[in-house]
C-alpha cells in the first residue's frame, strides 16, 4: 500500500515508522518542506521518503492528516479529492484558538475537515492512542487480543480501508460511527481518549457491539 503522511511530528512520524515496517511505501511531508525532514528520512529507512503536503497527497492510497488542527484549511485540498483521508487531527483550544462551533458542540473537528475537503472521504482515527503506545502496542498481545483503534466515518468503503491498515498495524478497528457521533466519542475529553483500552473494553465504553 502506498501512504501518504501529512505531518511529521510525533504521531505522523509514529504511523510512518509503522507503515513502512508493515511492507508499504510512505512519503511523508509538512509545512517546512522536504529538506526539514532529512534527518527523520534517514531514520525511518528506505520505505519513508521527505515531500511536500502535495506530493505526499497524490501518492497515497490512504492520506494521514496529522497536524495541529488549526492548520486543517491549509490542506491540498484539490490533491486530496477522491482520497481516503484519515483525520488524526485533534483540536486544542490552547494551540488552535477559540472555534466556537466545536466549544458549543455544534460539529466535530472531523466535520469541518470534511467540509474542507469535500471531495475526500474523510475517516477519523489515530487520534485517541498516545503516540508512544500507538508505536508500541500493536501485536503486543498477539492476535487473539489487540488494543482498539476507534474509527469514524460518514463513507463505509473508506471506512473498510481504514479497517485494514489499523488491522495491518497490528490493532483492532472498532466501528464508532459517522463523523458527527461517532467522533464525539474519541475527540478529547472523552473517557477513552488516551485510555488506550483492548478493543472489547474500547466497544464496551463508547457503547458498540
Amino acid at each position: 500500500m502506498r501512504i501518504g503522511l501529512i505531518g511529521a511530528g510525533h504521531v505522523g512520524s509514529t504511523l510512518a515508522y509503522l507503515c513502512s515496517e508493515a511492507g508499504d511505501e510512505v512519503l511523508i511531508a509538512n509545512r517546512h518542506g522536504p529538506d526539514t525532514l532529512h534527518d527523520l528520512e534517514v531514520e525511518l529507512g528506505p520505505k519513508v521518503h521527505a515531500a511536500t503536503p502535495g506530493e505526499a497527497a497524490r501518492f497515497g492510497d490512504i492520506v494521514v492528516l496529522a497536524v495541529p488542527f488549526e492548520q486543517y484549511r491549509d490542506l491540498p485540498a484539490a490533491e486530496l479529492a477522491g482520497k481516503t483521508v484519515v483525520d488524526a487531527c485533534n483540536y486544542s483550544r490552547p494551540r488552535d484558538g477559540r472555534f466556537a462551533e466545536l466549544e458549543d458542540g455544534r460539529v466535530t473537528s472531523s466535520e469541518l475537515v470534511q467540509w474542507e475537503l469535500p471531495g475526500a472521504h474523510v475517516v477519523k482515527a489515530f487520534n485517541a492512542m498516545r503516540w508512544d503506545h500507538l508505536r508500541s502496542y500493536g501485536h503486543s498481545a498477539g492476535a487473539n487480543r489487540r488494543y482498539g483503534i476507534p474509527v469514524s466515518a460518514d463513507d463505509q468503503d473508506a471506512k473498510w480501508r481504514v479497517f485494514d491498515l489499523v488491522e495491518q498495524l497490528g490493532f483492532e478497528p472498532v466501528d464508532a460511527g459517522g463523523l458527527a457521533d461517532g467522533g464525539r466519542k474519541h475527540q478529547p475529553g472523552t473517557t477513552v481518549y488516551t485510555a488506550d483500552l483492548w478493543a472489547d473494553d474500547l466497544r464496551d465504553r463508547i457503547g458498540v457491539d
